[in-house]
């Protein structure tokens, strides 16, 4: 892996997304998010996804005027936003920062987003609430896309509808980012461009059969991914999906009964402050004590400690802070192809990054 400094890559993504057509704010808070993404170790879904982003912008499938947003608000602490397509992570940010205002003042605040185009990384939204000691949560739906198949089933009905939440804590904070099913479509995609096996059959063949095989997903009718649980528990992961499902697209009005054909995804973000209910002391006291008894717990392998959701991704981000970060092949790849179709191809910066 080459070696990247976090701030040029930011500097870059900005300039491309300008270039493109984006309001400067949201092209950088849409650089912000994706380095945000590859700072946690999250590589799927950081800045290999700019190349995507920037495509869509100039090819009107995608949008970077804030002004085209549409809230609408129907409580202090409810909100519901029509994004029309602008780039997700400006969305998710506006969406979260109203929910925090909601929750600095009620307790709780929650806005639910349509029509959002895709929205990157769901952990790499967490961090800046959980240190002011409030409790974030994201999810999200793509009502385009269908690769998860209901238990029982072969034929892929919906997403694999992840959810994020983020808890505060003194000693040990977590960044909690979990799909409702075995494995995303990011892995199955990355799996099969390196010509490699999953580590697990938690793909479904359209014959009913499970497998590690990506090609089985990309069959005629296609395969599908399993829920999370697998044949076994299957039916816990898509009660789960459902429910994201329900929260976003359901609550906010517009979905796959509406047959959208753009890349994008329904979501709601919610934020609570512990403060409005048994006081952030006392959550804090209660999170790093169940921390504790964890990190504690007896190993059942000696030589692999328990490790908390997030504790991994945030070691990385403090490391790739200081020494920069490393980025996969085909990161790199898809971001010289990003360079190679703007004006900044022979750009010093563009130079300095080896692109």
């Amino acid at each position: 892996m080459t070696t990247y400094s976090p701030e040029h890559l930011h500097e870059l993504l900005t300039a491309l997304f300008e270039e493109a057509g984006a309001h400067r704010e949201v092209a950088d808070t849409t650089a912000d998010v994706l380095v945000e993404g590859d700072l946690l170790g999250h590589h799927t879904h950081g800045i290999k996804l700019a190349n995507g982003y920037l495509k869509d912008l100039k090819a009107g499938k995608a949008s970077g005027d804030p002004d085209t947003l549409e809230m609408t608000e129907s409580s202090p602490v409810a909100a519901v936003i029509d994004g029309h397509y602008v780039l997700g992570p400006y969305l998710i940010r506006r969406a979260l920062e109203h929910a925090r205002q909601a929750a600095e003042g009620f307790g709780i605040g929650i806005v639910t987003l349509k029509r959002s185009h895709h929205i990157a990384c769901l952990a790499a939204y967490l961090r800046p609430l959980v240190e002011r000691d409030l409790v974030p949560v994201v999810l999200s739906s793509d009502p385009a896309v269908a690769s998860v198949a209901p238990y029982g089933g072969i034929t892929p009905a919906y997403t694999p509808n992840p959810l994020a939440i983020g808890i505060p804590g003194r000693d040990n904070p977590m960044l909690i980012d979990v799909s409702m099913s075995s494995i995303t479509n990011g892995t199955v995609n990355k799996t099969r461009a390196e010509g490699g096996k999953l580590a697990h059959p938690a793909i479904l063949t359209n014959r009913g059969t499970a497998s590690d095989d990506p090609e089985d997903f990309f069959t005629t009718p296609p395969g599908s991914i399993l829920p999370l649980g697998g044949q076994a528990f299957g039916h816990k992961g898509f009660a789960l999906g459902l429910m994201v499902e329900a929260l976003t697209s359901a609550l906010g009005g517009f979905g796959r009964k509406d047959a959208p054909t753009q890349w994008g995804a329904s979501a709601t973000v919610m934020v609570i402050d512990p403060a409005r209910f048994g006081g952030t002391d006392a959550f804090v006291e209660e999170t790093d004590f169940l921390t504790r008894r964890c990190l504690e717990s007896e190993r059942a392998d000696p030589d692999v400690a328990v490790r908390l959701p997030g504790q991994s991704g945030l070691a990385k981000r403090q490391q790739y802070l200081r020494e920069g970060i490393p980025l996969p092949d085909d990161v790199v790849e898809s971001l010289r192809q990003a360079v190679a179709g703007s004006t900044l191809a022979d750009g010093s910066l563009s130079r300095a990054l080896g692109l």
